[in-house]
């Protein structure tokens, strides 16, 4: 049988609708045998009975040519239904590996893009761990639980302490400060504007220091 999703290669990778076909062609051939079955039926005779007389004659009160053929065509056909069995459980095995085979490509793919994001993030220097409700720093996209890397010019480099981030939010009052926060392992980049609101300071965050 000609498996569909030929690559480049001119090899043929099995897919569902491979699979389907085969289970269709099974249950075809199930049915076939089965009315060569009833017809076996019909004439009384089965698979084994007997197609002579006591004396050796073709018995006359049975369809003798009918019978005959009826019986080489089940041979026939469960000699097929063998072999079609035997390629949709090979196909089912390819289909699965190949499944297994991607899923853990794809694990580990992400695991190595995970790493990789890891090791070319700077440490953090501060964590946020708290954020008022229509505040700058809510609107700017900042939650608790961030860890900071860059917060305008101070970054994992020069920051001391946070009056260094005090300093930057008083000088920038009005104006947008890129801020970089490594959130859930990832890295995440929002335009921060330090301003009066309705409650207190310009930001509406907590922000401390991380010890290292």
């Amino acid at each position: 049988m000609k498996m569909t999703g030929e690559n480049s290669s001119g090899k043929s990778e099995i897919t569902m609708e491979d699979v389907k076909n085969l289970v269709k062609k099974k249950d075809e051939l199930e049915e076939q045998i089965k009315a060569y079955y009833d017809v076996l039926e019909d004439q009384g005779v089965g698979v084994q009975g007997p197609l002579v007389d006591d004396e050796g004659y073709p018995r006359a009160d049975v369809n003798v040519y009918q019978i005959r053929t009826a019986r080489h065509n089940i041979s026939c056909l469960q000699n097929d239904h063998k072999a079609i069995m035997v390629e949709i459980e090979e196909a089912l095995h390819k289909l699965h590996a190949r499944e297994k085979a991607k899923r853990e490509q794809d694990e580990t793919e992400a695991m190595g893009e995970a790493m990789e994001q890891q090791v070319t993030l700077p440490p953090p220097f501060a964590r946020v761990d708290a954020v008022t409700q229509g505040s700058p720093a809510c609107g700017a996209g900042l939650r608790v639980g961030d860890e900071v890397i860059e917060f305008g010019s101070v970054n994992t480099e020069n920051f001391q302490n946070l009056q260094n981030i005090a300093s930057v939010v008083q000088h920038s009052e009005g104006k947008p400060l890129r801020v970089t926060v490594v959130r859930d392992g990832q890295k995440a980049q929002m335009s921060l504007t330090p301003q009066r609101w309705s409650g207190r300071g310009l930001l509406g965050c907590n922000i401390v220091p991380i010890c290292r």
